[in-house]
């Protein structure tokens, strides 16, 4: 059976799906509509909650989705917010602050920048860093140097340097140039897209997916790979 829970946020929108597999492994014919987080959360001894599109779009938060994790929470309930954004989950907090989304709704942020920062740590001292200048945070207390394209021997990917602007294919000939000299690419988010109120910005994924079609080693940060979610148990 295959649960999908809905929200009142504006149109109705899929935010949490839940596979059950029927007795003869296989899966049920139509999904079953949970009305709400409280129809299911009761079997639950933790949530592990989404950010953008479910409790944000990027500029206004959903009321809605931030009551239900409230009410959640009240249960005794822990919430956990992981999100493939490539920032610490400080700087993640202060945004959710900035566009109203209410401290009551969660216990902890969990993000794909937190994640990157251990693979960063473990990886080459010379980083090429592609993405924009407000995620330079990133790299805050660990013994790394950005460097120029021809210094670098590794890369770290959080996104596109103008998101607002580029596209993937803006980046054919960095990247090519990059797998040339087989350096590592680490991204720091998974997304291939995002939606930021009502446009749709190209993510570090993208380029993350471009590089390995042309053969490149990439380290991948964030959902739905198994670290995030691992560290994210750890603060349950």
């Amino acid at each position: 059976m295959v649960r999908l829970i809905r929200t009142g946020c504006g149109e109705p929108s899929v935010v949490a799906v839940a596979t059950i597999m029927t007795e003869g492994n296989g899966m049920a014919d139509s999904p079953e509509i949970i009305g709400s987080l409280e129809d299911v959360s009761k079997a639950y001894s933790a949530i592990l909650c989404d950010v953008w599109g479910v409790v944000h779009n990027g500029e206004t938060h959903f009321p809605v989705a931030a009551s239900a994790l409230a009410r959640a929470r009240e249960a005794k309930i822990p919430v956990v917010l992981i999100t493939n954004s490539p920032r610490r989950s400080a700087d993640v907090v202060a945004q959710m602050n900035a566009i109203g989304v209410p401290p009551s709704a969660y216990d902890r942020v969990v993000t794909s920048g937190d994640v990157t920062r251990d693979l960063i740590a473990e990886g080459p001292r010379k980083i090429f860093h592609i993405g924009a200048d407000r995620d330079f945070t990133l790299y805050e207390g660990l013994d790394v140097e950005l460097v120029e394209e021809f210094e670098a021997s590794g890369v770290v990917c959080t996104g596109l340097f103008d998101d607002e602007v580029e596209k993937p294919e803006d980046y054919a000939e960095l990247l090519r140039r990059l797998r040339a000299r087989n350096l590592p690419f680490i991204c720091a988010n998974p997304d291939i897209v995002v939606e930021r109120g009502e446009r749709i910005i190209w993510c570090a994924g993208a380029l993350a997916r471009d590089y390995a079609q042309l053969g490149g080693r990439t380290l991948i940060a964030g959902k739905p790979y198994a670290p995030i979610y691992n560290l994210a148990m750890k603060e349950v």
